[in-house]
């Protein structure tokens, strides 16, 4: 286990005091992360709300420091030349944006190579800094980790993909079980004589030494790393899919086998294009197939999510304390995001209160986007008003938040545009529809026609003026107003209540005052 961090409070400025409208724990400085890995060097720095990672910076540069690896037992030549440049670039930006901690990290092609203390002392040379060099092991717990940043309480199997090695870890509860490590990446795989024939073969044969030793592995496995991204992205063009949000992407068996089938009757090239997919990298995404494809076949997952999350989340998690690894991720960055950018931060609490009513026995899934759509309810309010429901939809739908399915951000999506369009007509959710069952959208539809509506009853987030009462049976609706409530509600507020009453079909609506 590598320590990262020998005393969490003072780096990450953490305070104890739990802030009673927010709920939330705040991190006020910067984590960075150096990831050097067999194809790629990539500098992430982390900011803001700590629980649902914020990207202050992110780059990669594709080196390919394993490329030939088997053959040479060195590093790439061009390739550490490149990875030298970069770090020391990487290493002067975060010098720059006055990064307080920066870790650097290497994993398999630099433990393996016989000239990777070589390459590390360069490093240290040009940058004053050293690098962790973790075992399979550590990289497979950190990647698991890092599954388990987006996902609280997954379980499953956890299989990160590098360039020269493969990782899999269980994951159960908050917890991470087994971890196994093996030399099944492609830029290895690429480098084995004989043709594919013979590298089917040992694939099979490493797989199943892997089974063996994991043991049954049947619930969700979850793809870690570049390679596994890039053939998700040719999954969405496959199936013409319409959300490009790779996180929590989920992907079936027999549409593994479908695209399989596509990557090899299909021309790369043209594959490479219509995905953005580096050549670099198309070019490994036959050998991952082979990998996939009998990953698939020893493991029988039930189904498949794709993870954006790995081993530099990981070390993020690892620095949590508990109390901030058990909360909610989505709520944690919504808490966030209305403090540093709604009017009048701590209403959405408010806001939540006031349109609970209007869902009769709500799941506990269906209870957090409710609440997360409140509290991101006025986040937008800078977008120019003839693009703000558009706006909203983009950054619920695309932003990078963690412990959402998709089906979530589109409900969160619609809830959001109708507060602030009561008619969806041209709207940029009508082609992603079909990703949310039709009573979800209509949900979705009341949620946000009840924020739109209540948004308009709130100066300040001391007081509740109004309450909805609504009987689903009979379909009553009633809105009673206290006297600030009575003060604030004018003709647009009487307007957006009747397009409450019709989005819930009910057949009476009234007003009440005190």
């Amino acid at each position: 286990m590598v320590e990262i961090l020998q005393d969490f409070e003072p780096f990450f400025g953490y305070s104890k005091t739990k802030t009673p409208e927010t709920g939330a724990l705040h991190y006020l400085r910067k984590l960075g992360v150096i990831d050097i890995g067999s194809n790629s060097v990539r500098m992430v720095i982390f900011d803001g709300a700590a629980r649902s990672p914020s990207y202050f910076f992110n780059e990669k540069i594709l080196c390919g420091l394993g490329s030939g690896l088997v053959h040479s037992g060195r590093l790439h030549a061009e390739g550490s030349l490149r990875a030298i440049s970069a770090i020391e670039r990487f290493v002067n930006m975060a010098h720059a944006m006055e990064v307080p901690q920066l870790t650097l990290i290497a994993t398999a092609a630099v433990r393996s190579a016989s000239d990777g203390l070589l390459f590390c002392d360069e490093i240290r040379r040009k940058t004053g800094k050293e690098i962790n060099i973790i075992d399979g092991i550590e990289e497979a717990r950190l990647s698991a980790q890092g599954v388990m940043l987006g996902w609280p309480g997954a379980y499953g199997l956890v299989c990160d993909l590098g360039g020269s090695s493969m990782e899999l870890a269980e994951i159960n509860e908050g917890t991470v079980g087994k971890c196994l490590t093996s030399e099944l990446g492609p830029l290895i795989l690429k480098e084995l004589k004989s043709g594919k024939k013979n590298r089917k073969q040992h694939i099979k044969a490493t797989m199943a030494k892997l089974a063996d030793e994991m043991g049954p592995q049947h619930n969700r496995l979850f793809l870690v790393g570049g390679s596994w991204r890039a053939f998700a992205k040719i999954d969405m063009l496959r199936r013409g899919y319409p959300l490009h949000v790779l996180h929590e992407y989920r992907i079936s068996l027999s549409s593994v086998k479908k695209t399989i089938k596509f990557i090899e009757t299909s021309e790369l090239e043209e594959i490479r294009k219509k995905c953005g997919i580096t050549s670099a990298r198309i070019n490994l995404v036959p050998i991952a197939c082979e990998i996939l494809s009998r990953l698939v076949s020893s493991f029988k997952p039930k189904d498949i999510a794709i993870s954006s999350y790995g081993i530099r989340e990981g070390l993020l998690y690892e620095n949590m304390p508990q109390a901030l690894r058990d909360r909610d991720p989505l709520i944690e960055a919504c808490y966030f995001s209305e403090a540093k950018d709604a009017r009048v931060p701590g209403t959405g609490n408010y806001l939540y209160k006031f349109v609970m009513p209007l869902f009769s026995r709500p799941s506990e899934e269906l209870k957090r986007l409710i609440h997360a759509a409140c509290l991101l309810h006025d986040v937008s309010w800078r977008a120019n008003p003839d693009y703000r429901a558009e706006v909203c939809f983009d950054n619920a739908t695309r932003s990078n938040l963690g412990g959402l399915k998709h089906s979530e951000r589109i409900f969160l999506g619609i809830s959001l545009m109708y507060r602030y369009r009561s008619k969806p007509a041209g709207s940029q959710f009508e082609n992603l529809v079909c990703l949310l069952k039709p009573r979800f959208v209509q949900q979705a539809e009341v949620l946000g026609k009840a924020m739109r509506l209540g948004a308009m009853l709130w100066v300040n987030g001391s007081k509740q003026p109004a309450y909805l009462d609504w009987r689903p049976r009979s379909k009553h609706l009633t809105l009673k107003l206290n006297s600030i409530g009575k003060s604030l509600f004018g003709e647009v507020a009487e307007a957006r209540y009747l397009s409450l009453a019709n989005a819930l079909k009910a057949k009476d609506f009234k007003i009440k005052t005190e």
